[in-house]
């Protein structure tokens, strides 16, 4: 059923006022504030029947309303399509998100400070798995008998590196062998279809393959029990302390927790990855008790063909999300074209 739109332009009215002011809005504050040629009581009226449709919450009987989750859920829906579709403009420096000296790393640090200066919340970035990422060459090189320095070299031409232990003896000069024949066969593929590949392969036509090949293939398997999660850049984690008066104690000791052990943070925010140009999850919408009272925007980063992270801010409901999410749109596309002009 088509909601009035004379009820939803209130809703908005009401979550709009609610996130400058963050108290209950009452129908009198709406009709003194805003442009909106209808009575008090008719406003009251509305606002009471999006309280029973779930919109909205009075705290106190003799309280204004502020918006639940569901309400949120609207109106960022209605700012995604109507935000995302207009011009928009930032003071973003233009060299802001220069690539130095092929340091990937330091870039994805960048961007997370500049996500959070820009928004008064926490930045994130999560670098891309080596491992899903096509590369143009790579190579191995032995640091010790149980670890080994992979060096790939993206299609981007992003330089990239990772140490790999292994329980698999192997001399420099085998490793040598198995990046000729990777950058021979491979180029352009990433290390999750090369392991995929040998898998399927090596039994099928065992005397065919080399010993060596064989060994590659224990190689790659030992890497990926052992892969470690994606990294997370954070920066700005003191600007949620300075909202604490937004979060209930106990969620924010746990927030923090979060904050300190990253991998497992990467983890859960992996989970929200998609290909949406923006994606807003809301506080019950989040699978973690420890976060339900944040909203968290994000969208991916990388080239014309392949995703290679994603980025965002993390911060209460509380938030102005008419400037966030066109905020984050546009970090997430010069990240991108930072990447693609490297090429």
């Amino acid at each position: 059923m088509k909601k009035p739109e004379k009820d939803m332009k209130i809703l908005r009215k009401v979550i709009e006022n609610y996130l400058k002011v963050g108290k209950p809005v009452s129908s009198g504050f709406i009709k003194e504030h805003e442009n909106i040629s209808v009575s008090s009581a008719t406003i009251r009226n509305i606002m009471a029947r999006l309280e029973q449709k779930g919109y909205l919450f009075q705290p106190h009987i003799a309280a204004g309303r502020v918006p639940t989750d569901v309400g949120l859920r609207y109106y960022v829906n209605f700012l995604l399509k109507e935000t995302l579709e207009s011009h928009y403009d930032f003071n973003i420096p233009s060299d802001s998100l220069d690539i130095e000296s092929d340091d990937f790393n330091s870039l994805l640090d960048k961007t997370s400070k500049l996500l959070s200066d820009c928004s008064d919340n926490m930045g994130f970035v999560i670098s891309p798995q080596i491992s899903e990422l096509d590369f143009k060459h790579l190579r191995f090189i032995r640091l010790a008998e149980d670890k080994v320095l992979l060096i790939l070299i993206t299609s981007s031409n992003i330089v990239l590196n990772d140490i790999v232990m292994t329980s698999v003896p192997l001399t420099q000069e085998e490793l040598d062998k198995f990046s000729r024949y990777i950058n021979l066969n491979f180029r352009g593929r990433n290390l999750t279809y090369i392991k995929d590949y040998l898998i399927k392969e090596v039994p099928k036509y065992r005397i065919k393959f080399e010993d060596s090949i064989h060994k590659l293939s224990l190689f790659l398997n030992a890497y990926f029990d052992k892969q470690k999660t994606s990294h997370i850049y954070l920066q700005g984690t003191s600007k949620i302390l300075e909202k604490a008066e937004l979060f209930d104690t106990e969620r924010l000791i746990s927030l923090f927790r979060n904050f300190e052990e990253k991998n497992k943070l990467a983890r859960l925010l992996s989970d929200f990855i998609s290909l949406d140009r923006v994606k807003v999850v809301i506080g019950s919408e989040l699978s973690s008790p420890d976060i339900s009272e944040c909203s968290l925007i994000m969208s991916h980063y990388g080239t014309e063909n392949q995703v290679l992270g994603s980025l965002g801010i993390l911060g209460p409901k509380r938030l102005p999300y008419k400037k966030i999410i066109p905020l984050v749109d546009l970090v997430a596309k010069k990240l991108s074209q930072t990447i693609c002009y490297n090429q």
